[in-house]
C-alpha cells in the first residue's frame, strides 16, 4: 500500500469561518485499499495545539482540578460546568512552557517538577488539535495565587482539590466527563498501581 501522503489528493480547500479559529471545508480524493479513488469532503477546525496537566501531591494523594463553564457542552444538554485538569493552547510557546503558565494562571500553583506522559488527538474526525499531556507534583508551598484564570479572557475558574480516589469516583458517577481529565486521572491511577506492585516485588511480596 502506498504511503498516506500518496493516497490523498487535495482538490479544494475553502475557509468557512475565521471569526475565532479557522474552519475549513476540504475536498479531496482518497485512494481506497481496493485501489479505487473516492472523492470525499470534510470540515476541519484548526485552533492550534494545546497542553494539559494534572497536579498531584505525592504526600497527600490529592489532585488539583478546576471547574468552569463551557458553552459547547451547555448547548449539548450538560449544565455547562465542567471539572477539568488545567489546560491551554500553545500560542507559539513550547508545550512545557505553556503548561507551566496555565497551571499557575488556573490553579495558582507554580510547579517545577513536571513530566510529559503522552500526546493525543482528542477529536480527529473534525478538529486538528493535538494535546500534550503532563503530570506535575505540587504541595502547599507552591501556591502563589488563588488561580482562577484570566478575567479579560472570560475565565472564571473554581479551583478544586480532592483525593485521587474521589476524582475517580466522580468519573464513574458521571460528574467528571471531560476527556483529557479522565485520561490523566486514569493514567495516574494506573501508574500508582504499577509503582505499588514494583515496590511489593522488591520487598518480596
Amino acid at each position: 500500500m502506498a504511503a498516506t501522503k500518496d493516497r490523498v489528493r487535495i482538490v479544494e480547500s475553502t475557509v468557512l469561518s475565521d471569526n475565532w479559529y479557522t474552519l475549513k471545508k476540504v475536498t479531496f480524493d482518497f485512494l481506497r485499499r481496493d485501489g479505487r479513488w473516492q472523492r470525499q469532503s470534510r470540515e476541519t477546525y484548526d485552533r492550534g495545539n494545546g497542553a494539559t496537566i494534572l497536579l498531584h501531591c505525592r504526600r497527600t494523594g490529592n489532585v488539583v482540578l478546576t471547574r468552569q463553564f463551557r458553552m459547547p457542552v451547555f448547548v449539548n444538554g450538560h449544565d455547562g460546568m465542567l471539572i477539568e485538569a488545567a489546560a491551554g493552547l500553545l500560542d507559539n510557546a513550547t508545550p512545557e512552557e505553556r503548561i507551566r503558565l496555565e497551571a499557575e494562571e488556573e490553579t495558582g500553583y507554580r510547579v517545577s517538577n513536571i513530566r510529559k506522559v503522552f500526546e493525543a488527538y482528542m477529536s480527529p474526525g473534525s478538529v486538528t488539535e493535538k494535546l500534550y499531556f503532563y503530570l506535575g507534583d505540587y504541595d502547599a508551598s507552591m501556591r502563589v495565587s488563588d488561580g482562577g484564570g484570566i478575567e479579560d479572557e472570560g475565565e472564571d475558574l473554581e479551583v478544586l482539590e480532592m483525593p485521587l480516589r474521589t476524582a475517580l469516583r466522580l468519573v464513574k458517577s458521571g460528574e467528571i466527563v471531560d476527556g483529557k481529565t479522565i485520561m490523566l486521572l486514569q493514567h495516574l491511577a494506573l501508574s500508582e498501581i504499577t509503582e505499588e506492585r514494583q515496590a511489593g516485588s522488591r520487598n518480596g511480596f
